[in-house]
């Protein structure tokens, strides 16, 4: 599974070179999806020939997950597991489902049950080490299991050498590996954490961009000025003009060429929360790990000219003596010392939004009067968002600008912040405080919701929806969740009659009626306090129950400085001068969404500046 120097160069045109050898290093063990076999199966017969015979059979259990609690089984013959049954969670695709799956083929092929947890998705790990030992004592298996040691993560090389090397496998990442391997260029990848994909899997998947081809049947009037246009008024006219014009002239470039790797989008065009526009695509199938399953397909089939490294931190980049970056310094698993030499290199990193201190410290801007202590969550993924690449960038001699440009959301989960349950984004919904009054646009921006939701007692509010947004309380949202998951966690109350649901939410039954009213008014053509505007080819009377509630807070969702780059995606110094070989795409770079990113944009920059960057870089390490 590893890689050295000796071999033909990729395509037959690359300087620097690959090895025999599987194409990615995934989550470490097996993860079918990624295309990489885990360790050959074996059983301990031997080793358990003195031991007692197991019960054989198969066992079930209830576990918790991340998402959802789930039923599990587990088969036993007399000495050894031979199946694990996971297929009724409700994990996150490219998150804990693909965690399930490695750790559930780990345990079968070493025949342990002590498993360490994916980095990045810990609650899904731990809901299926639950489940084992549970299952292994009906077993009367777990003293055997419980002493057998832990799988040895897969080996890696000291030293590798590409054209080009990506730091970050999410969106960003993963759309500049891509581009640069169409450019030519052979692409390493280095991921940090045990899943690929970043926040980039766990978002929804908005795509901003003008789309007459969309658009138009649905009577959405619409151009590239009025994207521009509204870019920088969501951002208060402080994002860099010129990269704002590259990223609403090129978007839907960036549709088509999802497109062309295998992405389905819907025909219907959406808006997410704080778009200020109707321009939003969503993929098909659920969430922003649609785009990461089609990068992951790329990668399984150009295995020759792209490799993807997990659980490899970068540490440091390495510079020639005449200041141009060359390589990346990592340390795989927390151990080891790994080089990658290059011709040019690609941070893609995202941003800091979960690092507590160091979004306390730059936090000057916007939301000075809040204190972004622990107490307000990230919608990240742990360990995402650390800034890390913005400070091997600022050590090459990049210039950080615009670090105070933070953007809360409106959908965090009160105690962790992620943007879990009934989601804000979307139509046929009502934003009401403790006293079960409406109090803002819910349509408005998202720092001016933020805001407006500090303003309210405790700092929270409820947000609304009816049997119009859940007709089937079985049936996946575009996020995989179900009403009815969500009740068993505890995570949402419920209420055939808003009397009912006032009752559940600890609020004024008359106030929660008025605000239903006031918003159906506006969708039947009136007008209310907050400016609501309603759409009429998306918006419906809220009338009947079933009806649902959850409880939502602010949220770290973005953070808008970073990297200074230019058009070209280069990184720049504070003269504005690039870095020879060293380019940023993404969550990491500065200057594009000002003080306020528009919902929807996120992926567009993503997709947009990161086929940029790896287009780019693979020209600059070929020339």
């Amino acid at each position: 599974m590893t890689r050295t120097s000796d071999s033909v160069p990729l395509n037959g045109i690359s300087r620097r070179t690959f090895c025999k050898g599987a194409a990615v290093l995934g989550i470490w063990g097996g993860l079918a999806s990624f295309g990489l076999a885990g360790c050959a199966p074996h059983t301990r017969a031997e080793e358990l020939a003195d031991s007692a015979p197991w019960k054989a059979g198969t066992y079930t259990t209830e576990v918790t997950g991340h998402n959802a609690p789930y039923t599990m089984t587990v088969t036993f013959s007399d000495d050894a597991i031979t199946a694990i049954d996971t297929s009724a969670n409700q994990e996150s695709l490219g998150v804990g489902a693909d965690a399930l799956k490695a750790l559930q083929q780990q345990a079968i092929d070493n025949q342990t049950i002590n498993l360490d947890a994916v980095t990045g998705a810990t609650l899904s790990s731990l809901s299926l080490q639950t489940g084992l030992e549970d299952c292994a004592k009906q077993a009367q298996a777990f003293e055997v299991l419980s002493e057998a040691p832990a799988p040895e993560k897969p080996a890696v090389e000291e030293v590798y050498d590409a054209d080009v090397c990506v730091v970050g496998g999410g969106g960003s990442g993963l759309a500049a590996a891509i581009a640069a391997v169409q450019a030519g260029a052979s692409v390493i990848v280095l991921e940090k954490c045990g899943i690929t994909g970043g926040s980039t899997n766990v978002s929804e998947g908005a795509l901003n961009a003008v789309d007459p081809e969309r658009q138009e049947p649905q009577g959405i009037e619409d151009s590239i000025p009025t994207f521009y246009e509204t870019t920088m008024k969501g951002g208060h006219n402080t994002n860099n003009p010129e990269l704002v014009h590259f990223l609403t002239d090129n978007a839907l470039d960036s549709v088509h060429w999802l497109e062309s790797l295998g992405v389905e989008f819907k025909d219907e065009i959406g808006s997410a929360t704080g778009s200020l526009g109707q321009r939003s695509h969503y993929p098909a199938t659920p969430s922003g790990n649609t785009y990461i399953r089609s990068f992951q397909q790329f990668i399984d089939d150009n295995a020759d000219a792209i490799m993807l490294l997990n659980d490899m931190q970068a540490k440091e980049l390495i510079l020639d003596d005449a200041g141009a970056v060359v390589g990346v310094k990592a340390l795989y698993a927390g151990e080891q010392e790994v080089t990658v030499n290059c011709g040019a290199v690609v941070i893609a990193t995202g941003g800091f939004g979960g690092n507590v201190e160091y979004r306390q410290k730059v936090n000057t801007g916007v939301w000075k009067e809040v204190v972004l202590d622990d107490s307000i969550g990230c919608t990240n993924i742990k360990p995402c968002a650390q800034g890390e690449g913005m400070v091997l960038a600022e050590n090459a001699g990049a210039e950080l600008i615009c670090l105070s440009d933070i953007q809360l959301h409106p959908c965090g989960t009160p105690g962790t912040g992620l943007m879990e349950d009934i989601r804000t984004s979307g139509r046929n919904r009502i934003f009401v405080n403790t006293d079960g009054k409406r109090f803002v646009n819910e349509g408005a921006e998202r720092d001016v919701l933020c805001k407006n939701i500090f303003a309210q007692p405790d700092g929270t509010y409820w947000i609304v929806v009816n049997t119009l947004r859940y007709p089937d309380p079985d049936e996946p949202d575009a996020n995989g969740a179900t009403i009815n998951n969500m009740l068993a966690l505890g995570h949402i109350v419920a209420g055939d009659t808003v009397e009912a649901l006032a009752g559940e939410m600890g609020v004024d039954a008359a106030n929660l009626q008025a605000s239903i009213d006031a918003y159906n008014a506006v969708v039947e053509g009136g007008t209310d306090e907050f400016g609501f505007v309603a759409d009429n080819t998306a918006d419906a009377a809220m009338t009947e129950g079933p009806w649902y509630a959850c409880r939502k807070v602010p949220t770290v969702h973005h953070t808008m400085g970073g990297i200074r780059v230019n058009v070209e995606s280069e990184a720049c110094n504070a003269d504005g001068e690039p870095i020879p070989g060293l380019y940023a795409a993404g969550e990491c770079t500065g200057g594009i969404h000002g003080e306020n990113r528009l919902g929807g944009n996120a992926i567009a920059d993503c997709m947009t500046f990161g086929r940029n960057a790896g287009t780019n870089a693979a020209k600059y390490a070929l020339a």
